[in-house]
């Protein structure tokens, strides 16, 4: 019996035989084994649980063999273990959390079981994952975890033929040394990231999946060879040898956008600001939001261009997506522009945290960290992973649009500016020839002494924005006064008196749950607060950075989960 063998064996190397049965009970006194090789045999039954207890292991091989049941949670206990190769072994269940305990861990193979639900976070955050993950071919579902971009060093991933949905991480910009990348035959969707196409990739599959929009033109994607986006029947674009159809750039006409919203009816206004209104429309695309320039404002004309060099190439879940335009002259010799836009349903930010008297519009805790989390992606994508960097110069709730979904999408880039990749590298200022204009109470003190622009500034507005979402009071209330805004407000109530600083609502939500719940929610409220105050800090070095700010509210999240 395997039982019987010394204790002091460190080897055991059995793989590529015939062997049948079971593992047998006492595999878990040969305490020193640091490498047991079990695969290619017929070995059937449970995995036993008591493989958790040799500590020593540092490469445990059970693939190619008839197992049933679940991978034992007391392998979370093999803390030395860099490799563990369960492919084809028949288990079947769930990822068992206690893998994240596996701080050694280089390579993961799960791959081809019957392994279901979601994936846990904790795999994840196995930040030692350098060489291999494999889980394809298994019946896994839900999100692709945002905690997946902390496996920076991971060079090959497969999650193909399973039942992901959702979209493609923004997290995943972080994986820099990853080589090999299958999302194949899963519910993806959404639009390809550009940040794959400026990564080390040099095999990438996102067939058969529900991407749409347009595929971009660098790094992998040149390689028609090495990419495979067949079965996304709403792609577009790319490298002539991806056979995909051309793009649509068709502009819309003044006629038809007067048809389509109704000839510009109040009736269909759904906002306005100091460049145009915005009206809801009906074309082909289905119901849109048509923004119409004000071109007698000043401005006005350089806004609609920056708007479209802005959003015209770049493609992410939390941004508002440009359709198609409209810049014309009518029959009058009058100027007309326009914008067709993805529309919104559930309207802007502001109008939840500041509805009209006789709405009833209320959100919880989680909504509204989904809600800021969403708008910290899309500030991260623009600042660190866009073609170029981009500031948004006009941050605020009014600016946040929500989808049916209650999903943000930062939306009017008519301030919006580029700036060089050196600069926003560095975090130095960018001069301007003209002043920055923004909102008052959202827009960084710093551009009020010169006109320089930073993601810093970005930074700040979000910050401001953070405590608005989770407070309900504007920095232009009229209780901020003598020197007291809404940074001060909060920060003089922090930590010990936020109940009185934070939206009622909240607070009611919150003596409703149980004191366990509500503890919880408590401590999430002080680590969110704590990051509005940072991001809002009058000093821009005092800042922190989007990519720091999104990792920090994902892991408070995680916590409310």
């Amino acid at each position: 019996s395997i039982a019987n063998l010394s204790s002091h064996m460190d080897i055991l190397s059995i793989g590529e035989n015939q062997i049948a049965g079971s593992i047998p009970d006492g595999i878990g006194n040969l305490a020193n084994l640091s490498a047991l090789l079990l695969h290619g045999n017929k070995l059937t039954g449970v995995i036993p649980s008591e493989l958790g207890s040799l500590r020593k292991l540092y490469a445990l091989r059970l693939s190619g063999n008839s197992f049933s049941g679940q991978i034992p949670s007391s392998f979370g206990n093999l803390t030395q273990l860099d490799q563990l190769d369960l492919r084809a072994s028949g288990i079947e269940g769930s990822i068992p959390v206690t893998f994240g305990n596996c701080r050694s861990l280089i390579a993961l193979d799960l791959s081809e079981n019957k392994l279901n639900g979601f994936i846990p976070k904790e795999l994840f955050s196995i930040v030692s994952l350098s060489e291999l993950l494999n889980i394809s071919h298994n019946f896994l579902s839900g999100e692709i975890p945002s905690s997946l971009g902390d496996c920076e060093s991971l060079e090959f991933l497969y999650m193909q033929n399973n039942l992901f949905d959702g979209t493609i991480s923004q997290s995943m910009s972080r994986l820099e040394g990853l080589r090999e990348l299958d999302l194949s035959s899963n519910n993806l969707s959404g639009s390809i990231p550009g940040f794959l196409g400026r990564s080390s990739l040099v095999y990438l599959n996102l067939s058969l999946n529900n991407f749409e929009g347009e595929v971009p033109k660098e790094g992998i994607f040149l390689n028609a060879s090495e990419v495979s986006v067949i079965g996304n029947n709403k792609l577009c674009g790319g490298v002539p040898q991806l056979h995909l159809p051309r793009c649509s750039t068709q502009s819309s006409s003044k006629h038809k956008l007067a048809r389509a919203t109704n000839q510009f009816s109040s009736s269909n206004l759904i906002g306005a600001g100091s460049f145009g209104s915005v009206y809801k429309g009906i074309l082909n695309e289905g119901i849109v939001a048509v923004k119409v320039l004000n071109l007698k404002e000043r401005g006005a004309s350089k806004s609609f261009i920056a708007e479209c060099q802005a959003l015209g190439n770049i493609r992410h879940r939390n941004l508002v997506r440009i359709l198609t335009t409209c810049s014309t002259v009518d029959s009058q010799g009058n100027d007309f522009k326009s914008l067709i836009l993805e529309f919104m349903s559930n309207g802007s930010l502001e109008d939840w945290l500041h509805p009209e008297v006789l709405e009833q519009r209320n959100l919880s805790l989680l909504e509204r960290l989904n809600i800021a989390i969403d708008v910290a992606f899309a500030l991260e994508y623009l600042h660190h992973h866009a073609h170029k960097p981009i500031v948004h110069c006009d941050l605020k709730p009014s600016n946040v649009l929500l989808d049916e979904d209650m999903c943000a999408h930062v939306s009017d880039f008519g301030l919006a500016r580029f700036l060089s990749d050196k600069a926003a590298e560095s975090d130095e200022y960018q001069t301007l020839s003209a002043g920055v204009r923004g909102t008052i109470g959202y827009i960084a003190p710093e551009y009020g002494m010169g006109t320089q622009i930073s993601t810093c500034g970005d930074v700040f507005s979000y910050g401001v924005l953070l405590l608005e979402i989770f407070t309900g009071k504007r920095p232009t209330d009229a209780i901020f006064k003598d020197g007291v805004g809404l940074h001060k407000f909060v920060e003089m109530a922090f930590p010990d008196r936020l109940s009185e600083v934070l939206d009622p609502y909240i607070l009611s939500q919150a003596s409703k749950n149980e004191a366990k719940s509500s503890s919880m929610e408590y401590h999430c409220l002080v680590s969110v607060l704590k990051v509005g105050l940072s991001c809002s800090e009058e000093d821009p070095r005092a800042r922190m950075d989007m990519r720091s700010i999104t990792r920090e509210l994902v892991a408070i999240r995680d916590l409310l989960l």
